[in-house]
């Protein structure tokens, strides 16, 4: 468990800043395993987490989509047999913000509690 695991998301606004060149490189320091990714120029967190069948898969994205509601932050969620990718990023503001690194951290969390 990590600081970022037990923060909550802030409102995000269209003029929201994103995340600094010296932000993203401690905050990534904290969520290991997870990868930046870019699809049309936008910055994403992405990490894809293994099981053993698709009932613990469905299992783990149904917990994830929970905290996403409760924390009105919501991720793209690939749901495969025995894997399940997770995407973070703001829509909002088309890039990463501290709120994603949060979410990475508390699906993280969900992970290692099932």
């Amino acid at each position: 468990m990590n600081e970022l695991s037990q923060a909550s998301c802030e409102a995000c606004r269209a003029d929201a800043p994103k995340v600094s060149a010296d932000e993203l490189k401690e905050l990534l320091s904290k969520i290991p395993d997870w990868n930046i990714e870019v699809r049309d120029n936008i910055m994403q967190l992405e990490k894809a987490f293994s099981f053993n069948n698709f009932v613990d898969a469905i299992a783990f994205t149904n917990k994830v989509g929970e905290i996403a509601e409760a924390e009105g932050h919501h991720p793209s969620l690939l749901t495969e047999w025995g894997k399940v990718t997770v995407t973070w990023w703001s829509h909002k503001i088309k890039g990463l913000h501290r709120n994603d690194f949060i979410m990475a951290a508390k699906t993280n969390e969900v992970f290692s509690n099932t």
